[in-house]
């Protein structure tokens, strides 16, 4: 058993340093491998949306709306290829696409489009009146603009998006590099100014995490330990952040549990900073619950020590309905 775990943390003697060297000595990485998740998209899927695209439009020499449309009708993952040629994340295209065109397109509802196409990537789909098929519409004209548009120049302070090897001469670029291929050392360039598996490493992030969470929970689940999950962004009374665990509840708790799983020492300070803002919450909700049980105590009549003392243990043992006589007892000693 880990020493950590045999310790009194009542005792103010504990020396932390080597508890917290032994937690740092079982850390280990695991960053070479990503669940894959529901949405993942593998590259025979992402080439068959772009053969799609390319037909669509005649290899890139027809590039419009109607166009655009067209592919992403006959194989849906080409809207995502679409994305991926302009650079944009989805809440990035849905900004563009609210300010160019005027349809409100949150990004909350890019991020659902873009995942309902994810799971359903090559089934052919119709594009109706719906509010949904609207935004992507909107999404795609958008893009076809923006493409169109081509790049400004850059400043010294300044890089413009689509200043790409694909698009820096807008739709023209895209011709010579479906003809003849992108150089080797290009396509690094690329890969390192948007990361390998960047889209997918943010669409599982709270995959990773639930590795952790499903631990603690078959823990707590062998030992028969009632506890209460909490929901993703839930919304907990007293807690201006919600913890990942409370254990039994939020109504009795007697222990909080943050769980997260990081590889990064920035993500790691800010899960640290939550933790130490959760230890402020109960000591805040302490004061607040013994303060409250002073003030009732009084109210009811009690002697002034007397309700200092219940109030300092917790009102352990005694109940509102044994109250009175409690009282009458106490004023009679």
């Amino acid at each position: 058993m880990p020493l950590r775990f045999d310790l009194d943390y009542t005792d103010p003697a504990i020396a932390f340093d080597p508890l917290i060297d032994e937690v740092f000595g079982e850390l280990q990485s695991s960053f070479l491998e990503m669940p894959r998740g529901e949405g993942f998209t593998d590259y025979v899927t992402f080439e068959k949306g772009y053969q799609a695209l390319k037909r669509s439009t005649n290899d890139f020499t027809n590039v419009t709306a109607t166009s655009i449309e067209a592919a992403v009708m006959a194989a849906p993952i080409a809207f995502i290829v679409f994305r991926s040629i302009l650079g944009f994340t989805p809440p990035e295209w849905a900004y563009v696409t609210t300010e160019q065109t005027g349809v409100c397109v949150d990004q909350g509802a890019a991020r659902t489009m873009d995942r309902n196409i994810r799971l359903k990537p090559l089934t052919p789909r119709i594009l109706g009146a719906t509010l949904a098929d609207q935004r992507l519409r909107a999404m795609i004209q958008a893009g076809v603009e923006t493409l169109t548009a081509g790049t400004v120049p850059d400043s010294a302070a300044m890089v413009h998006r689509l200043n790409k090897v694909d698009t820096k001469e807008g739709i023209k670029s895209l011709q010579p590099i479906a003809d003849l291929g992108v150089p080797y050392a290009v396509l690094l360039y690329e890969r390192f100014l948007g990361r390998p598996f960047a889209s997918h490493r943010d669409a599982v992030s709270e995959l990773v995490g639930e590795v952790v969470e499903g631990a603690i929970k078959d823990v707590l689940t062998a030992a028969r330990v009632s506890f209460r999950e909490t929901k993703r962004a839930e919304r907990i009374a007293g807690f201006d952040q919600a913890p990942d665990f409370i254990i039994p509840d939020e109504f009795s708790p007697v222990a909080l549990i943050e769980a997260k799983l990081t590889e990064d020492d920035g993500t790691a300070r800010d899960k640290v900073a939550r933790v130490q803002r959760l230890r402020t919450l109960r000591d805040e909700s302490e004061g607040l619950r013994r303060h409250r049980l002073h003030r009732w105590a009084r109210l009811q009549g009690a002697p002034r020590g007397y309700a200092a003392d219940v109030a300092g243990n917790g009102w352990q043992g005694i109940y509102a309905g044994d109250y009175a006589a409690s009282c009458r007892e106490h004023a009679h000693t």
